[in-house]
């Protein structure tokens, strides 16, 4: 099976990807700490996980599921937040970010959520042809530490 579990040897590749990504979406400035990365994932208290993917017969990476647990008090149970879905260019058509959210959907028996950027057509083609669908109503709000607080 092309996708394993990321170990701590994979946190540079893991950092490479996500600053790969930045760049595919538009982001040219993005550096990681990989210390910091290194520390959030594979640390005493692991904040986030990842799962490689990998093309077969090879033994590079090809692509990456980042995600953490969330739980939904409606549904009383844990569910999986997929933070970041990544495949490089010559890696993709075929099936390895299907593989990626196959191994995430075998993690939980409650949701699997995540965002897509609002024109990304060929995303939300993949993501319809799975069996996912957008959740209407519901607008996503961001605090950031380095918000004013409103007074």
């Amino acid at each position: 099976m092309p996708v394993r579990d990321a170990e701590p040897a994979d946190a540079e590749e893991i950092c490479a990807l996500i600053e790969e990504h930045a760049r595919y979406e538009g982001n040219d400035t993005l550096t990681l700490d990989r210390a910091e990365m290194t520390k959030h994932l594979f640390g005493s208290d692991p904040k986030a996980w990842v799962l490689i993917a990998e093309p077969p017969g090879g033994a590079e990476v090809a692509g990456f599921a980042f995600y953490s647990w969330n739980f939904s008090t409606w549904e009383g149970r844990p569910g999986i937040w997929l933070d970041d879905l990544y495949i490089r260019p010559e890696h993709r058509r075929h099936g390895l970010g299907h593989e990626l959210l196959v191994a995430l959907r075998a993690r939980t028996s409650g949701r699997v959520e995540w965002d897509m950027q609002a024109g990304n057509t060929r995303a939300e083609a993949f993501y319809q042809r799975l069996g996912a669908k957008p959740v209407p109503g519901w607008i996503r709000y961001r605090w950031s530490p380095r918000a004013d607080p409103a007074t």
